[in-house]
């Protein structure tokens, strides 16, 4: 992992928004991005913290890989917030090459969560498997340290519930398939998967005025099936975050009818 992410957590801070004026400046240059000047081992069974939330002590070195979003705002203040959505597509790209950048982006995914781009980061991150197993991770959990399959499953259960519920194969399994289908999904197979989703997303739905219509399938597939494509393509990873949104909005929707 980078020695920007490990340290005190103001230290890391520091070091994250530096890198990502680095990057920011050779982009500038030549439209690249550097590879870290350092990279240091994370020793087997070492803990990674990959969610803020579990970050409680701030004054003890840590690897702190949820600090790459400090990067990403270095990377963005550098080029004056010009152009962000490119840049942050093309430093995820690059970031992807590497184990430790192939799992944040699966574990705390930023801007689209398409099938093809949820895709995309699964695959990339199962490349690294083997050597992604060696640590241990602080997710949303204060107290559990969990294992990569544990980590896989608190945080991308809704991938493997809506493109693979096959309960009981194992969750390398379960993600290959469910990355696979994503990655060669049609619009159709996309409805499906979202609507397999739909149960879940309504049960975190709070204050609908419409509960009733928005959770018939009916009506969830006629308002999906007239969505642009770009809308389309938002939700078509079937992420329960972007379900409920429009779930929300959909809700809104009636209100004004």
């Amino acid at each position: 992992m980078p020695s920007f992410l490990h340290g005190l957590r103001s230290t890391v801070h520091q070091k994250a928004r530096k890198e990502g004026e680095r990057c920011g400046e050779q982009y500038l240059e030549d439209g690249a991005f550097p590879p870290p000047r350092q990279m240091l081992e994370v020793p087997p069974g070492e803990v990674v913290l990959v969610h803020e939330v579990t970050d409680l002590q701030h004054e003890r070195p840590a690897w702190r890989l949820y600090m790459v979003s400090d990067v990403m705002g270095g990377l963005y203040e550098a080029l004056d917030w010009q152009n962000v959505f490119p840049i942050r597509d093309a430093y995820e790209a690059f970031c992807r090459e590497s184990a430790w950048g192939a799992l944040y982006f699966v574990v705390s995914p930023t801007g689209p969560v398409s099938a093809q781009r949820t895709a995309l980061r699964l695959q990339t991150m199962l490349r690294f498997w083997d050597t992604l197993q060696s640590a241990r991770y602080r997710f949303k959990t204060r107290d559990a340290v969990l294992t990569l399959e544990e980590l896989i499953k608190a945080s991308c259960d809704w991938a493997m519930d809506a493109w693979c519920p096959v309960a009981d194969a194992s969750v390398h399994m379960r993600l290959e398939m469910a990355a696979n289908r994503m990655a060669r999904a049609t619009r159709e197979d996309s409805i499906e998967a979202i609507l397999r989703q739909m149960p879940r997303a309504l049960n975190f739905a709070r204050g609908l005025k419409h509960r009733d219509v928005v959770a018939d399938p009916a009506f969830q597939r006629q308002r999906l099936t007239t969505l642009d494509p770009v809308s389309f393509e938002h939700v078509s990873g079937a992420c329960t975050a972007d379900l409920l949104e429009k779930l929300y909005e959909w809700d809104k929707q009636l209100q004004t009818q």
